[in-house]
């Protein structure tokens, strides 16, 4: 929850590398954009950041790297490094956007990156790993090891150069490139994600980093005698530009840092002043399938995620017949090998789709299912499935869990058998798959029966909180202490670094097509002082660093979806916040040698802790939205 380093799972296909998209031409500036703007725009932005990237490597080859290596006074090596996170953020957003393998190791977290499918993990590099060596406190006995950081940085910044030369650009991917870093710095920046050593950076760098969006929206300056909509809607995203950095800048305490301010005030009309400068423009937005629309303009706005986007093929698309045949489904026991439980059974609509205990009874009698069983509301939105995160799609959830002997104890092929007796089950089958639909089979089929239960959970997402409504204008609706909680989870308590916000799951943004794990040192019970012995994801992958590695859920709902932790061992939110505010299992006195979580104390005061949880319950919503298909 608090984590500000997280073992990374490559979940999804990279559908949404927009490196592929701009190298295909896919979008290009409209015919209406030609005579509103200068010439040859994004070649101008192309020619800046290869100018940037120069000014990147002359800092390190000049200052940093002479510096690593003679062993210099720990603050001269310490001013010389902050310069250069400072010059990262003006390249940051294009190597995020156009090479994420690249900007990983320039400035990805200082863990190794895990391949599931290789079986395999990677060396991390780049920025955080020297801020590791430099903060705290800088040990001279280290100086070979930093001067080889900062060359292996100095490398991956050439790489970049050279990669860069070649990239070509379109208007409607430089204009997602600025509305990206916007989200990056809301839901990375501000909670001290990238500089987990030194938080008094933090709100510098976020200054920093909307600062250097000004040339590169200059590029796109409207020519004299163009419409006053073209040069009023410019203007305007230029001053919202200039008035979010500013407000970082006159702020800088990373403790007082009133982050849903600047959400509210700052970064979401910026957000918006910028896609509707694109828009007076010319330039369209492209029209791929991405989790985060496009034409999202914030973060937080109600229909920002397309859950299909995880699903896996076009033909996996929620429609209103497959959503109301999948709500059916999921409340008959006709799926379970016994006929007595649905997965409503476990997946109760009024505990937020939990079951309230620790763990569920197996078909078995006497027997505990291995889990705590998770709130599927909103479960669309993640890159990964279960715990262990061993599904990435929710089409091979469903069948996992009717196929567990202890769960379902069931087969997808004998309940579509069983499903075929039922007329009236044929009939919604015909309905949700047409026959003329390409791929379909006019029996009921398993992979149906799949793709109905999933359309359903795509169903399930739920962004109308009281949190959401209150960043989106209505600002009546939360308390003093909920936003002084926000605050809290998104600075002090370190949460927003693994519960990203708006999702605040371990799916990160704003790419949304990784899911994060930690290892946390979760008790068998409170104050038990014992490990809990689930090995979680290293079951599956058996890489060391991933030995009692879980998921990273959402705490949305989290009032309802008690007891909590993939084992159920904590009753209450209270216990919750205590183990985290304690240093997880090693700040316990346990011995979990490759914990993720930071063992330090977060000394979170009591009034931080209320206003912490009255945060958390604040992010209650599981009204009902328009089912079946998105608009």
């Amino acid at each position: 929850m608090f984590s500000s380093v997280s073992i990374v799972l490559r979940a999804c296909a990279p559908l949404l590398l927009a490196a592929l998209l701009a190298l295909a031409g896919a979008c290009s500036r409209t015919s209406s954009a030609s005579s509103a703007i200068a010439p040859v725009p994004a070649s101008r932005v192309q020619q800046h950041v290869a100018r940037e990237l120069a000014r990147l490597q002359q800092q390190v080859q000049r200052q940093l790297l002479p510096q690593a290596r003679r062993g210099t006074a720990p603050d001269s090596l310490r001013r010389s490094f902050r310069q250069a996170r400072l010059l990262y953020k003006r390249v940051e957003p294009f190597t995020e956007y156009y090479m994420a393998g690249t900007a990983r190791l320039l400035n990805g977290p200082p863990v190794g990156e895990v391949e599931v499918a290789e079986n395999k993990d990677f060396e991390p590099g780049g920025l955080q790993v020297i801020e590791a060596l430099l903060y705290p406190e800088y040990d001279p006995a280290n100086r070979a090891e930093l001067e080889r950081e900062v060359r292996a940085l100095n490398r991956e910044i050439s790489n970049a150069r050279t990669r860069w030369q070649v990239q070509e650009l379109s208007d409607a991917h430089v204009f997602d490139v600025l509305r990206l870093q916007v989200f990056r710095v809301v839901s990375l920046g501000i909670t001290g994600f990238d500089t987990p050593l030194s938080p008094t950076a933090t709100v510098p760098e976020t200054a920093a980093a909307l600062t250097a969006l000004q040339p590169v929206l200059a590029c796109y300056e409207p020519a004299q005698g163009t419409a006053d909509s073209v040069m009023r809607a410019y203007a305007a995203a230029q001053r919202q530009l200039a008035e979010a950095a500013r407000y970082a800048r006159q702020h800088p305490d990373f403790a007082a840092f009133d982050r849903l301010a600047f959400i509210k005030d700052h970064a979401n009309p910026l957000g918006r002043a910028l896609l509707a400068c694109q828009g007076q423009l010319g330039i369209r937005p492209f029209e791929e399938v991405r989790a985060l629309r496009p034409d999202a303009a914030t973060l937080f706005d109600s229909g920002a995620f397309n859950p299909d986007f995880y699903a896996p093929t076009t033909q996996h698309y929620r429609t209103a017949a497959r959503v109301t045949l999948g709500r059916q489904l999921f409340r008959d026991p006709v799926l379970s090998g016994t006929g007595t439980r649905s997965c409503a059974s476990c997946h109760q609509p009024d505990k937020a789709f939990t079951d309230g205990v620790a763990k569920n009874a197996t078909l078995t009698p006497g027997g505990l299912v291995r889990r705590n069983t998770p709130t599927i509301l909103n479960a669309a939105l993640q890159a990964g499935q279960f715990y262990d995160l061993r599904s990435t799609t929710l089409e091979n959830q469903v069948a996992d869990v009717v196929g567990n002997p202890h769960e379902m104890h069931g087969s997808l092929s004998a309940a579509a058998r069983r499903l075929r007796a039922s007329p009236t089950y044929v009939q919604q089958f015909r309905r949700a798959f047409p026959r003329s639909e390409v791929g379909a089979e006019p029996a009921i089929t398993p992979v149906q029966i799949q793709t109905a239960l999933a359309a359903y959970e795509r169903s399930l997402v739920r962004l109308n909180s009281r949190f959401d409504q209150h960043v989106r204008g209505r600002r009546e609706v939360l308390s003093q202490e909920e936003v002084r909680g926000f605050n809290v989870f998104m600075g002090a308590g370190k949460c927003g670094t693994c519960h990203f916000a708006p999702l605040f799951n371990g799916t990160v943004p704003p790419g949304f097509t990784e899911a994060e794990s930690e290892v946390l040192g979760v008790e068998a019970a409170p104050g038990s002082r014992r490990l809990d012995a689930d090995q979680g994801r290293y079951a599956h992958v058996q890489l060391p660093q991933l030995r009692r590695s879980f998921k990273i859920p959402t705490v949305r709902n989290v009032a309802l979806t008690a007891p909590y932790m993939h084992n159920g061992a904590y009753q209450t939110l209270e216990q919750v916040i205590a183990f985290y505010n304690e240093g997880g299992g090693q700040g316990r006195g346990l011995r979990v040698p490759n914990q993720t979580l930071p063992p330090d104390k977060l000394h979170l005061s009591i009034a931080d802790q209320r206003a912490l949880k009255a945060f958390l319950l604040a992010l209650t919503d599981t009204t009902a939205g328009p089912v079946g298909a998105p608009d």
